[in-house]
């Protein structure tokens, strides 16, 4: 089996640098053999929040462009659950559960579909230790008018 590296690097990806949190929480909580990864942004490698993953899915964002935004949000979740544990070979034995806040435009209900980028990716990169338990949720707004927010926990070594 291929290491979750070489996985990344055969779809063309590479884990970003693990964000700094944006107000007063941490980035994850590891408790016993269980870590809580904070809710996550679609920030692109430049650490910026790309003009198509801001604002509302099924308004100014396209749900392909939502979905792409999850996936970059499952990206920077990865990073922070490196920066908890160090190599994710070796240390993750599941992702237990995303969960998944879109930004979504009055009426837009295809949020499965949107959240399935994340979803998608763990299963990609993980294997069958990337098949979680999910929610996924319309909301109103996000931070800094993120199209989407991922969060997670994971059971590790």
């Amino acid at each position: 089996m291929s290491s979750i590296k070489e996985r990344l690097e055969a779809l063309g990806l590479t884990l970003p640098k693990a964000a700094a949190p944006v107000a007063n929480y941490v980035p994850f909580v590891r408790t016993g053999n269980l870590v809580v990864i904070s809710g996550q942004v679609c920030f692109g490698a430049d650490g910026a929040i790309a003009a198509e993953h801001k604002g509302k899915v099924g308004g100014g964002v396209s749900a392909e462009a939502g979905k792409a935004a999850a996936r970059l949000c499952a990206l920077n979740v990865l990073a922070q659950l490196e920066a908890a544990v160090g190599d994710l070979d070796r240390a993750v034995v599941q992702c237990v559960r995303l969960g998944g806040f879109i930004n979504a435009a009055p009426g837009f209900s295809a949020v499965a579909g949107v959240m399935n980028g994340a979803s998608d990716l763990m299963v990609e990169l993980l294997g069958d230790r990337g098949r979680h338990a999910r929610s996924t949720v319309g909301v109103a707004e996000l931070p800094l008018d993120a199209a989407v927010e991922v969060e997670a926990m994971f059971e590790v070594r």
